[in-house]
């Protein structure tokens, strides 16, 4: 067993946390690392950290904190292949979607560095008043401390999103990352100590959402938290932050749809369908884990996508041609057997999967599953699996599609699959969801908003929107 990783970092220093925690690959079941991580105590020794450094850190021009975000982006692109290992290796996605991964964390720090070199021109902006006795200018200024937990299934990722626009807006940072996932965010942690930012704007304490994540969420002097996970853990996050009125951003759950249009190519639709409900095994709160196929293509549908799914190869993230890895750990293992085994019960048709791989006797598989016969009032088809799991279900009319697409608690994402451009706009349109991809795959740019309606999401991450959510706004206004 290697030596004990230290998991907590604040004020520039890395410190030995009050008790440690085993990372497990969940490919192989074997410990990976021992990580010692924080508690409470440890919480408000970052939040000390942070606000003693928010009063010069808020005095930054947007161009001195754009040329630090740009260091990170650099530190991660040269760090590139090993980060793509420990995400692989900790989170038991394949090395293909570690490497989207670690590329979309440095496009997410260059765009915010890019955000932040222009932000001091438009700082003290004219606002146009009906009066020429006042004259009255606009402020954007860093909310102040911020905390920032992130989840398991995208290590760095959600990260990145939170923590570049945070920085670039000049707020100071405790970050918790899933104590599940903690390898890759601790060198993240380290590319950003080494690229010169000042004791104790960015602080990270790993750990248990008992231990830290609570104590960070009801801190008073915690500004703002943004959180990415469950609903259930949301709701905890709220009720935490709104006994000190702090401001919550919260990306939570999903069950969203991919409609497969009468026009559709069906080869692509087979593959989006894929795309959608296998990418990462499932553990994606953006899964179009319903498929909504017109009555005309649905026989000839299910027939191609059983073929695909079955031909999928689940396997170690590193093996050869793998196209799924594992499930994180046992807990999400047993928890998504068991939506099967229930889903069945139910009365839903299971065509294929809904087990492990015969191959594969360690590490928490599941072969890709699709269901059928779904009936609408079952948990298969309305509440987050995150997992393999897809539910095919017929539509006769485009309106009969985009009812039962938007007849869900939820509203994160939808995706339309149509040779119609008139179509495909107007069922856009009319989709109850945050972001709509039409005959593409789920790809997200850090230009465009991240969150959806509905108990999906509070505010939005990514775009100019993911820098708002750090910032106040204040008008100063001259009498003459």
């Amino acid at each position: 067993m290697s030596a004990v990783l230290n998991g907590v970092y604040i004020d520039g220093a890395w410190r030995a946390g009050h008790e440690v925690l085993e990372v497990i690959n969940p490919a192989t079941e074997a410990c990976l690392a021992q990580v010692s991580v924080g508690d409470a105590r440890a919480v408000t020794q970052a939040v000390d950290a942070a606000s003693a450094a928010f009063i010069d850190w808020a005095k930054t021009t947007g161009r001195e904190r754009g040329a630090l975000l740009r260091k990170v982006a650099q530190g991660v692109s040269e760090q590139r292949e090993p980060l793509m290992q420990l995400q692989s290796s900790n989170n038991g996605k394949p090395l293909f979607e570690a490497g989207i991964d670690v590329d979309d964390v440095i496009a997410t720090f260059e765009y915010y560095a890019t955000v932040a070199e222009g932000m001091d021109a438009a700082q003290d902006c004219p606002v146009a008043l009906p009066s020429d006795a006042f004259s009255a200018r606009l402020r954007r200024e860093p909310c102040g401390v911020v905390g920032l937990i992130v989840p398991w299934n995208f290590p760095m990722v959600t990260t990145a999103w939170k923590l570049a626009p945070a920085l670039a807006a000049g707020c100071c940072v405790v970050l918790k990352p899933s104590e599940v996932t903690p390898l890759a965010e601790l060198q993240l942690a380290r590319i950003i100590a080494a690229a010169g930012f000042p004791a104790g704007v960015f602080n990270l304490v790993c750990g248990t959402g008992l231990a830290v994540g609570a104590p960070l969420a009801a801190d008073r002097r915690v500004a703002k938290i943004s959180f990415t996970g469950s609903n259930a853990v949301g709701v905890q996050v709220m009720q935490r932050a709104a006994e000190t009125i702090k401001g919550v951003s919260l990306e939570l759950g999903g069950k969203s749809s991919l409609l497969v249009l009468a026009d559709a190519d069906l080869d692509l639709a087979v593959e989006l369908a894929c795309g959608g409900g296998f990418f990462n095994a499932g553990q994606m709160c953006s899964a179009t884990s319903r498929v909504l196929v017109a009555d005309s293509l649905a026989d000839e549908f299910l027939q191609r996508l059983q073929a695909r799914a079955d031909s999928i190869r689940v396997a170690d993230p590193f093996a050869e041609d793998v196209e799924m890895g594992a499930l994180i750990n046992r807990a999400q293992y047993q928890r998504v057997l068991g939506h099967i085994q229930r889903g069945v019960e139910a009365g839903a048709r299971l065509l294929c999967g809904g087990e492990r791989p015969a191959n594969l006797a360690k590490g928490y598989f599941i072969r890709p599953t699709v269901f059928t016969d779904v009936p609408l009032n079952s948990a298969l088809w309305n509440e987050e699996i995150f997992g393999p799991v897809l539910c095919v279900r017929p539509f006769a009319t485009e309106q009969e599609a985009v009812a039962l697409a938007n007849d869900s608690e939820f509203g994160l994402v939808a995706s339309v699959v149509s040779r119609s451009v008139e179509t495909t706009e107007r069922v856009a349109n009319a989709l109850q969801a945050g972001m709509v991809w039409i005959n593409a795959p789920q790809v997200i740019f850090p230009q465009t908003a991240w969150g959806g309606y509905k108990q999906s999401s509070i505010g939005r991450e990514l775009g100019p929107w993911g820098l708002a959510t750090f910032q106040e706004i204040k008008h100063v206004i001259r009498s003459h």
